[in-house]
């Protein structure tokens, strides 16, 4: 059950960035980000009678963690990807939001089998490949270039990898019966972030109607992967929940490939075939 769920996360997390990468391409990120928060944010409205839950007053800074953090983890990754390689970024990101929660994990007890461990490691190993891209023509270097220097995108991708490795940590510990109450707070304070920075800076959110189902949809899949990552951390240890949903790049570079034919390089490939193997590594450990 966890690994299925755990997979669940990693395919609405990959498909909701294709789907917000799409959405980029016609509007500016922050419009992205905001309008697909607001249709997650109705999506949660419309499924809240329907999901028992209770309030608990502890899940309040589970909410404020994760409001801060998931906010912050977004407008870092796409700093990142704006001004870096992303095929760099990327796996930076991804494999740190998984390895605190591992370590975490780890930390508070829990004891993966041998099996897991190794489909752990074939999981990270996988995420660093399949996020690989076909490297860019090198520029030449500047006269002024000190030696030494981090390449732009990296601060900001080890600032959203521990930001989403916060987030994933702090929403694996709502209660158990609190039902979505938790992820409301997270995206209430999230979208109130969101337009108080983009008021502050008086940043257009203008977007194309055309572009509106893209955004919608993108919105949806993410809120639906945060409710699977709740059922799936619930389910069984954070540390195989954490490294199973940090796969979705793999959905990602599929959807790529399939709907817009980009091809996928041979360090992809074997993140793609080292993904499974770590999965299977999992569902078979006891």
């Amino acid at each position: 059950m966890v690994v299925a769920l755990s997979l669940a996360v990693a395919v609405c997390y990959g498909a909701a960035d294709f789907c917000g990468g799409l959405a980029t391409r016609r509007a500016s990120a922050l419009a992205v980000v905001v309008w697909s928060q607001a249709a997650g944010l109705l999506l949660l409205l419309a499924a809240l009678p329907l999901v028992p839950g209770a309030f608990h007053r502890a899940d309040l800074l589970v909410s404020l963690v994760c409001g801060v953090c998931g906010t912050l983890a977004v407008g870092l990754l796409y700093r990142g990807l704006a001004i870096g390689v992303m095929g760099v970024v990327s796996p930076i990101t991804a494999v740190l939001a998984a390895a605190l929660p591992v370590a975490w994990g780890i930390g508070r007890g829990e004891r993966p089998a041998a099996l897991a461990l190794l489909g752990i490691a074939f999981a990270l190993v996988a995420v660093v490949l399949v996020s690989a891209a076909t490297p860019a023509a090198p520029q030449p270097a500047a006269p002024t270039k000190k030696r030494g220097r981090i390449p732009p995108g990296i601060p900001e991708a080890l600032g959203a990898g521990l930001a989403f490795g916060i987030f994933f940590i702090a929403l694996a510990q709502v209660q158990p019966d609190a039902g979505l109450y938790p992820l409301l707070g997270t995206r209430v304070l999230s979208m109130l972030l969101l337009l108080g920075g983009a008021g502050a800076l008086r940043l257009s959110l203008r977007v194309a109607r055309p572009g509106l189902p893209t955004i919608a949809l993108c919105g949806m899949l993410d809120m639906g992967a945060n409710v699977l990552y709740i059922l799936a951390a619930h389910a069984g240890p954070l540390s195989i929940v954490a490294v199973l949903s940090s796969l979705y790049p793999a959905v990602t570079v599929a959807l790529a490939g399939l709907v817009l034919r980009e091809r996928l390089v041979r360090a992809q490939w074997a993140g793609v075939a080292v993904a499974f193997a770590g999965v299977l590594c999992i569902s078979l450990a006891r």
